[in-house]
């Protein structure tokens, strides 16, 4: 390579995205790999609501920060001690959050953290995938402790905003390798048609009371809910409405939580939060290479589909700043990518 600096995209200080300045244009060195890093030549990113996040709450006091945790490209070259991939290989990621995003023209990556992708998907499709994929393999076959493949489960599943980035992953999964039924709220025609698509075989309506909703859905049969949004609002309708005994993974944040409700029937609370393994270097940190590998496996054999539903454009700072407005909406659909530069 003869170039020495890259485009990117990212912030040098915490901005409401209507500023012109909350995310902006750079020109920045060229990353170096490390002795496990791939440097990887980006050719799509997806956003994320951890992008907007920490646009929000982290300011980088003038120095230039790059956003983006969800990227798909072609590997330039690779670190000393890499072993399982080589130039030119095509590949999807999320990353680590605690180390430049992907939001560039190249990127490095941590080979534990990366798969080859699915053969049958752009890298635009490809790219909306990873850190969704990951929360959702993590959070039901790991946190909710459901078992892969495992079909004489009996009971329920509910995902909350099944028609989002993280529920409409979740749901094709949950379809696909367990045999429990799969609920998940929605409200807008365009969201239930989505979520429906996507795996989920009962619609409930989150603008309305859930108990009631899902009594006649599911009965006594609800055992375990996936909550990507309002867990606060909604623990004590997911409290009467569980057996007892049952299972609540969460992933978004909040000020408090009265856990005490759970109690009664011996509910178990689990968080998820698919940055641990890389942030605390945790010794099976591979494992999230191996997830997205299955994924890609799966995607190939036509049981997973890609969640992208829009493509705004070039990564350039104008179409970022599109994309994050979007997801503070709260409107959005699936995934939205960026593709080329």
């Amino acid at each position: 390579m003869s170039n020495s600096t890259m485009q990117a995209v990212g912030y040098r200080k915490s901005l409401p995205i209507g500023d012109e300045d909350s995310l902006i244009d750079l020109e920045l060195p060229l990353p170096e790999p490390g002795p496990h890093d791939l440097l990887v030549e980006v050719a799509a990113v997806a956003v994320n609501p951890v992008d907007y996040k920490i646009r929000q709450s982290t300011d980088p006091g003038g120095e230039p920060k790059v956003l983006g945790w969800d990227a798909a490209g072609t590997v330039v070259t690779v670190g000393e001690q890499v072993e399982g991939f080589k130039a030119g290989d095509e590949v999807y990621y999320a990353g680590a959050v605690d180390r430049a995003g992907a939001d560039s023209e190249y990127h490095v990556v941590d080979e534990r953290l990366v798969a080859l992708k699915p053969t049958k998907l752009s890298f635009t499709e490809a790219a909306a995938l990873p850190l969704t994929s990951l929360t959702a393999w993590e959070g039901l076959f790991e946190r909710l402790g459901l078992e892969d493949g495992g079909l004489n489960q009996d009971g329920a599943l509910l995902i909350t905003a099944a028609a989002g980035g993280v529920g409409s992953i979740t749901a094709q999964l949950a379809r696909s390798l367990t045999s429990l039924t799969v609920i998940g709220t929605a409200s807008r025609p365009e969201t239930v048609e989505f979520a429906t698509r996507m795996g989920v075989q009962h619609v409930v309506d989150h603008h309305k009371p859930l108990v009631p909703q899902l009594t006649e859905v599911a009965a006594d049969r609800l055992t375990h809910v996936f909550s990507t949004a309002h867990t606060d609002r909604n623990l004590a309708d997911y409290a009467e409405a569980l057996r007892p005994f049952g299972r609540i993974v969460a992933i978004d944040d909040f000020d408090s939580l009265p856990v005490d409700v759970l109690k009664p029937k011996s509910i178990s609370f689990h968080w998820e939060f698919m940055f641990t393994r890389s942030l605390f270097r945790t010794p099976d940190r591979s494992r999230q290479g191996h997830i997205l590998s299955q994924v890609a496996r799966l995607v190939d054999a036509g049981v997973l589909a890609s969640t992208a539903t829009r493509d705004l454009g070039p990564v350039n700072a104008a179409n970022l700043r599109e994309a994050h407005r979007i997801l503070e909406s709260g409107s959005a659909i699936g995934k939205i990518t960026l593709t080329g530069f």
